[in-house]
């Protein structure tokens, strides 16, 4: 009994020295670029990293998301305007980056794009509703990526994207997990590809949080719209008691 313990203390003690051994040190000047930071996770990491002390730079969608992040961060967290849709938002964004970190290049990237996507059976959605996922939660992200990553390789830094759980799961139509897949299939490729620079490339498949959840109004309404849309032919082949189920 004694050997196992000493055992198991011995254990603890070799778990801590290597979790101790992989924390980042030396913390200023460090800079991180974060998308999507308006509300939910986004917003909660650029909080807790700027009061690590990262140099933050937090991309918002919107004025009121900038002004209520910077209100309860410290001075050094920076904020930027990013549509993920918009080539020349980005393109700016970029050149923001890029100078904020002023030759020292990027220590971190966290992808991050959550919306509300059109949710319905394949064959009730158009072409466009597809776009209004895909050019955001993948396209966007991919284009961003591609960008920083001169920066990244600079610093030899790491690439973050944080993917829904739930968007693995392929049980109803549109473009929302199809955006969750292919982000997959794109990190493991970029993790390959850029170990030979020292960036690191991870992905975090994270569950419900409730800064995140949807309101199911929200998804009613928008299967709603849906439904209302469509042609006679579709709507009698599946039928009313489909559509209330």
């Amino acid at each position: 009994l004694h050997i196992a313990i000493l055992a198991s203390i011995l254990c603890l003690i070799i778990y801590w020295l290597i979790r101790d051994s992989q924390r980042v040190r030396n913390l200023s000047g460090k800079y991180v670029f974060i998308t999507s930071c308006d509300t939910g996770l986004g917003n909660s990491l650029a909080k807790w990293l700027d009061k690590r002390g990262f140099c933050v730079i937090a991309a918002c969608a919107t004025e009121k998301g900038s002004q209520e992040l910077q209100s309860c961060s410290s001075l050094s967290l920076k904020t930027v305007n990013l549509n993920l849709a918009d080539s020349n938002s980005i393109a700016r964004a970029v050149v923001f980056v890029t100078e904020e970190t002023a030759g020292k290049g990027l220590f971190g990237l966290v992808s991050n794009a959550e919306g509300t996507a059109p949710i319905a059976p394949t064959d009730w959605l158009k072409i466009e509703d597809f776009h209004s996922v895909l050019d955001v939660s993948l396209l966007g992200l991919i284009e961003i990526t591609l960008k920083l990553l001169p920066l990244l390789k600079k610093a030899e830094g790491r690439v973050v994207n944080l993917i829904n759980a739930k968007g693995l799961m392929a049980f109803v139509g549109g473009g929302y997990r199809l955006s969750k897949w292919g982000m997959e299939a794109f990190s493991d490729t970029l993790r390959i590809e850029m170990q030979h620079f020292g960036v690191k490339v991870s992905i975090v498949e994270h569950g419900f949080f409730k800064a995140g959840v949807v309101n199911s109004d929200v998804i009613e309404n928008y299967l709603l719209r849906i439904w209302n849309r469509l042609t006679p032919e579709i709507r009698d082949s599946y039928g009313e008691k489909y559509f209330v189920e």
